[in-house]
């Protein structure tokens, strides 16, 4: 109980929207006149905005960190489950004739929007409870993110509007969004389509309006038609691992001179298409080659983790099986405050790792990658413990 006490009396400290005094409805007022000059309808500039509340939960989740690095396998494991594949294939097969009008109309193969649905909401089990007004009001008024919750917040308000709802049916999650599909309510207001045909779009209701929205947005994020997010593969024995990260795009052709094929040992595909090769959970793990509608994936949520998931789920729900080599489970995570000490002894031998910030993000692994390239080590990018021993971080 002292703990949780001592966690909000640091988010109340920290955050001038909750502070004592009426700083937040001095706030509020200032939100107003944003949202007056946004054209906003004057009966929720008058009414609804004076009436939001300050959550005290929402700075709290916003400040919170795990403490942990989770590791891919844990990832993966946790959200790609044989419950999750089942009751995705079974909505696939219910949808099926609409999936197959919107892939007709958006260029989008239906398991990859029931693959979204599934991540983001557990196809629509839970949609979350956060108030969204008070929520975005909140997160406007703190001054880490300001700039981008005003613009979120007055969305939401626009939305609001556009789609006559009331405040109390906006509900989501902590950070504002929404529905089946969780889009942020400027990506509502911008991308979200009618598609149960009945003039209004409601992403909370209608799991058509849902499914095509996710079908809009990802056209209008670049999808390639006709290509794969990207594939399972080997890699031979012998293999240079200096060509393993994000931006390191090659021809098929010349990933297959590299030896590489596809997770069965098929030679790959000799399309014309670049890819980039991932190794998640380092060389003891899976391989996976990577497209540009990878990259699509990752603009709806920029983790690789989450579009590795994304794309094996699809493949799944598709009636594709398991991964020929499935990430070790003994792998052990990384706390932030270890990663912070690999990205400061990187920076200080001379392979940038970026800001010291505890994520273990592409940068970081690009330049543990040099590092264990230079030292003689498997330069597969991944923290293994002969890694941190010889950047002298107890593992």
């Amino acid at each position: 109980m002292k703990a949780r006490i001592g966690i909000l009396f640091f988010i109340l400290s920290a955050s001038s929207s909750l502070a004592a005094g009426n700083e937040f409805p001095q706030c509020l007022a200032g939100l107003q006149e944003q949202a007056r000059e946004a054209r906003v309808a004057p009966w929720i500039v008058d009414e609804v905005v004076p009436a939001l509340e300050p959550q005290a939960r929402v700075l709290e989740l916003d400040r919170k960190q795990p403490e942990f690095v989770q590791t891919f396998a844990g990832y993966l494991n946790a959200r790609v489950t044989q419950a999750r594949v089942d009751k995705g294939r079974a909505l696939y097969q219910r949808h099926r004739e609409f999936l197959d009008q919107l892939q007709r109309q958006y260029g989008i193969p239906g398991q990859y929007l029931v693959a979204f649905w599934g991540l983001e909401t557990n196809f629509g089990s839970y949609l979350g409870t956060m108030p969204t007004l008070d929520s975005l009001a909140t997160l406007a008024c703190d001054p880490r993110r300001s700039a981008f919750f005003t613009t979120e917040f007055i969305a939401a308000l626009q939305l609001m509007e556009r789609e006559n709802l009331q405040p109390e049916q906006l509900r989501g999650s902590w950070a504002g969004a929404v529905g089946h599909t969780q889009f942020m309510p400027s990506s509502y207001l911008r991308y979200a389509v009618d598609g149960d045909g009945d003039g209004k779009v409601n992403l909370w209701q209608s799991e058509r309006d849902a499914i095509a929205s996710g079908a809009n947005f990802l056209e209008q994020l670049g999808w390639t038609t006709g290509l794969r997010w990207g594939r399972e593969v080997t890699l031979p024995a012998e293999f240079r691992f200096d060509t393993v990260g994000a931006g390191k795009e090659r021809p098929l052709v010349e990933w297959a001179r590299l030896g590489v094929r596809r997770s069965d040992g098929s030679p790959l595909p000799t399309a014309p298409v670049e890819a980039s090769l991932l190794l998640p959970a380092g060389a003891a793990g899976p391989a996976f080659l990577v497209y540009a509608n990878f990259e699509v994936i990752m603009r709806w949520n920029r983790s690789e983790s989450y579009g590795l998931a994304v794309g094996y789920l699809a493949d799944r729900i598709a009636g594709g099986g398991t991964l020929k080599r499935p990430p070790p489970t003994d792998q052990q995570p990384l706390s932030r405050e270890k990663v912070k000490v690999v990205q400061r002894q990187l920076n200080e031998l001379g392979f940038p790792a970026g800001p010291e910030d505890g994520i273990f993000g592409s940068g970081t692994r690009s330049a543990l990658s040099a590092f264990q390239l230079a030292r003689g080590l498997v330069a597969d990018g991944y923290p293994d413990n002969d890694s941190l021993q010889r950047l002298g971080v107890s593992p």
